[in-house]
């Protein structure tokens, strides 16, 4: 996982959808949501800091 399409294809994959045409406010729940996977031991720790990681890069281009 290296891009936020490679972490909302596996969010679909769970059925987790999430465009809110806010790009702070998506990438917000889509961490909520990963970690939500990841507590219930749907994704494996190495998914996890993928997504993790890809979130935050993403959150710093935004700011």
């Amino acid at each position: 996982m290296k891009t936020v399409v490679d972490l909302r294809q596996l969010l679909k994959q769970y059925g987790s959808f999430i465009y809110t045409r806010d790009r702070k406010l998506d990438l917000q729940l889509m961490l909520e949501e990963v970690k939500e996977l990841y507590q219930y031991g749907m994704i494996s720790i190495e998914e996890y800091q993928k997504a993790v990681l890809v979130i935050r890069h993403e959150e710093q281009l935004i700011q």
